[in-house]
């Protein structure tokens, strides 16, 4: 199993339109990668470690699928449309990380 993490750094300028993120953005990329997808998680960053500090991300988005290959095989044919919906919901870019899960 393999998580997909989409990172939205934190920023003084940094803009992001949660609604749009959780009724429009999620609901088209799920419908785009289909099957392949089995769960995510969307966070809202609150706070950094130490108290009174931003978050690092204002929010992170993490996605899970059974392979690397499997991921890669959804994704591809639909990245130009997961990645031009960005500009709608932030003005930030994301970090995207791919981990194997371990436990």
């Amino acid at each position: 199993m393999i998580k997909v993490s989409v990172l939205y750094p934190n920023g003084a300028d940094s803009k992001f339109d949660m609604n749009y993120y959780l009724t429009k953005h999620i609901p088209m990329v799920k419908q785009k990668l289909g099957t392949a997808w089995k769960s995510v998680t969307v966070e809202e960053g609150i706070s950094g470690g130490v108290p009174g500090a931003a978050a690092a991300y204002v929010v992170t988005a993490h996605l899970s699928f059974d392979s690397l290959d499997s991921f890669q095989s959804a994704f591809g044919p639909h990245a130009a449309a997961i990645m031009g919906d960005i500009p709608n919901y932030t003005n930030t870019q994301p970090t995207v990380q791919i981990s194997q899960i371990k436990l």
